[in-house]
Formats: C-alpha cells, sequence, structure tokens
C-alpha cells in the first residue's frame, strides 16, 4: 500500500468536488476567499504593527534586542 493513497484520494475527491460544483458555489467560495484575505489584511495592520521597525532605527538595534528577548532569564 502506498504511503500518499490516503492523501491522494482526499486531493481527488476535493478536486472532483469542485470540478462539478454550480457557477454559484465558485462565486460563493471567491467571496469568502476575498473576505479572508481582507480581514487578515486589517488585522495586520490595526492589531500586528512593526513594532521593531517603530522603536529601533536600525538593523544592529533591532538584532540587539531580539537576541536579548530570546536569551533572557526569567
Amino acid at each position: 500500500m502506498n504511503i500518499f493513497q490516503p492523501i491522494q484520494k482526499a486531493f481527488r475527491f476535493y478536486v472532483e468536488g469542485f470540478r462539478h460544483m454550480p457557477s454559484w458555489g465558485r462565486k460563493m467560495w471567491l467571496i469568502i476567499l476575498i473576505k479572508g484575505i481582507a480581514i487578515f489584511v486589517i488585522m495586520k495592520i490595526l492589531f500586528f504593527p512593526n513594532l521593531l521597525q517603530k522603536n529601533y532605527n536600525n538593523d544592529e538595534e533591532r538584532s540587539h534586542h531580539v537576541l536579548e528577548q530570546l536569551t533572557k532569564t526569567r
């Protein structure tokens, strides 16, 4: 038995499902994909700012800060 056979069967199952999907289903998946990307971009911008870029002027200061944070003892 091929170890990748279950993965291949699952992949074929989804490919056939999308191939025989009605046009409205494809449009719905496109809308879901666009909304997911938009939410990811908005969350990235609003909630995950680049603090290293803001707080430190050059790469040397950034790398020093990261090294200190990773190696400090608690």
